[in-house]
């Protein structure tokens, strides 16, 4: 099997887990929903901060008019560095704290993304946390502990993984499982993937249904999967 075959399979039947998520989930009225944008900033994302920092105005785009959409970025790079930037509600504000970043070798530090969205839904809802990453260098009991807790304050993680480290995997799909969210695999040479499903999981962010179907309807059948079980 390919990399591409592998992907291409991964999208298409996660991403109707993701709905699964989404349609158990209460219905928020329309707000300003708050998501967290997290990514692995170590050395071998360059190409995939590159696809993110090109796509982020889509989380913007598919939530303007629905109240719009307030984001924290946060990534982890280097020995020890994490950032977490204030709450930012306009897509060139994103784009500048995106561009000021130059990817660095070190570890994971998945933990600290976790811990942060504790942290941010203790003092006000995050309707959703983003993890673009490849590979887990970290205790998945760690990891799944602070996911758990998570999913008890209806805090989800939506784990999208480039490549096929398979061990990563299990360690990101329980994360996503016990934190209410869902698991995707995309390729960054396939930059539709990743653009659909950050724009899938903004409008989710926003607690409002019906614009999720909406949305689908414009889209491609990747999308369309997601949302269909929605209308039963």
């Amino acid at each position: 099997m390919t990399d591409k075959d592998l992907t291409v399979k991964s999208s298409s039947t996660d991403i109707e887990a993701f709905i699964k998520t989404a349609a158990k989930t209460p219905v928020a009225a329309r707000q300003t929903g708050r998501l967290m944008f997290a990514l692995d900033a170590t050395a071998s994302r360059q190409p995939t901060w590159d696809t993110a920092c090109q796509l982020q105005s889509e989380l913007f785009l598919a939530t303007r008019d629905l109240g719009g959409l307030s984001i924290q970025l946060c990534y982890y790079r280097g020995f020890r560095e994490f950032h977490a930037s204030p709450w930012i509600s306009n897509t060139e504000r994103l784009l500048r704290e995106m561009n000021r970043v130059s990817c660095l070798g070190g570890h994971t530090q998945i933990a600290k993304v976790l811990k942060q969205g504790l942290k941010e839904t203790r003092v006000q809802a995050v309707r959703a946390i983003v993890l673009i990453v490849d590979c887990c260098e970290e205790k998945a009991d760690d990891l799944c502990q602070l996911a758990g807790q998570l999913g008890l304050l209806r805090t989800p993680v939506f784990v999208f993984q480039e490549g096929n480290d398979g061990a990563a995997r299990q360690t990101f799909e329980q994360i996503a499982s016990l934190s209410g969210g869902a698991y995707a695999a995309f390729d960054h040479r396939s930059p539709a993937v990743l653009k659909n499903l950050l724009a899938a999981v903004a409008i989710y962010a926003t607690g409002d249904k019906a614009a999720l179907e909406d949305f689908s309807r414009r889209q491609s059948g990747d999308v369309k999967r997601l949302t269909q079980q929605l209308r039963s």
